[in-house]
């Protein structure tokens, strides 16, 4: 078995990332699950989150928010198709938070079934998104 995979995140405007990885978590619909070289076939909805890339020892090598879409997993490659992708670094405080309040304040004039409904899957994301803007400021913090 190789000691690596390719993996990959794609976007509508573009691919961002295409880099061998020995570890991948992902932040799949049914909850977070990792990829490994050798991995059964997979296809699976992601959810907003963070996925982590990691090497054997488990040591984060990179993070990247991505708001949702599909994971293709095959022995050899990891790829994701995400709506959006941005490394956790270079996620904004404010404008996060700014986000947060706008996805709020549009659900709560929403009149609509399929307005709401747009609304609800803008909030979960841009919780997500300071959710993970949160943890990734903590986790630096312990690492200094």
């Amino acid at each position: 078995m190789a000691d690596t995979m390719k993996f990959e995140i794609v976007t509508p405007a573009a691919p961002m990332l295409s880099e061998d990885a020995e570890l991948v978590i992902i932040p799949g619909a049914e909850g977070n699950f990792g990829v490994m070289p050798g991995h059964a076939p997979l296809l699976s909805s992601i959810r907003p989150g963070t996925i982590e890339i990691r090497d054997r020892t488990l040591k984060i090598l990179a993070q990247y928010f991505v708001e949702g879409g599909f994971a293709e997993v095959t022995p050899e490659r990891c790829t994701v198709l995400a709506e959006e992708a941005v490394p956790l670094a270079k996620i904004d405080r404010e404008e996060a938070e700014s986000r947060l309040k706008r996805a709020h304040d549009a659900l709560m004039v929403s009149e609509t079934l399929g307005v709401r409904t747009v609304a609800e899957r803008d909030v979960r994301a841009a919780e997500a998104m300071v959710a993970a803007l949160d943890e990734y400021e903590r986790s630096q913090l312990k690492g200094h």
